[in-house]
């Protein structure tokens, strides 16, 4: 999935807690423009969801090097090409993870109080993980719950 307002594949902040390269490097990385990853980290400060955590003099002018702001993101309300374009960023990890990772789909038959139980308990493990040094791999983490509809014609409790 294209980050149609970028022409890039991979949002600029995806699984990065801090931008250890500057903007011309994580262009690179993204095979983008580095123009276009500029704009886009700018609208990303603007809303608040990263800010400049450095600078560098350099010859052609000054490095800027940015950093979220939050140690994870949740998706309150998740729409459809928001929630494509994350799942497609995540599975585009997947493919670059020079490691097994691990994946599990699975479908469950609960009632509201446990599913609300089990994403409860998903969030607390994922918020409670205690993170590693700085010198150790970055993690992806992707956690989600949903509520699958009934087929057409079947009836059911809401």
């Amino acid at each position: 999935m294209k980050w149609s307002w970028l022409g890039v594949e991979h949002c600029p902040c995806e699984s990065v807690k801090e931008f250890r390269h500057p903007v011309r490097q994580r262009a690179e990385q993204l095979e983008a423009k580095k123009g276009d990853v500029a704009h886009h980290l700018k609208v990303l400060r603007e809303a608040g969801l990263v800010h400049i955590a450095g600078t560098r003099q350099v010859r052609g002018g000054t490095e800027r090097y940015y950093q979220r702001t939050a140690r994870h993101m949740v998706v309150a309300e998740p729409r459809a090409a928001g929630t494509a374009a994350l799942l497609a960023a995540f599975a585009q990890e997947l493919n670059r993870s020079p490691a097994e990772a691990h994946l599990t789909l699975r479908h469950l038959r609960l009632s509201p109080s446990k599913a609300r139980e089990l994403g409860e308990t998903l969030g607390r493990l994922v918020d409670e993980a205690e993170e590693d040094s700085e010198d150790q791999p970055l993690h992806g983490v992707l956690v989600a719950l949903s509520r699958q509809p009934l087929p057409p014609g079947a009836t059911g409790s809401a």
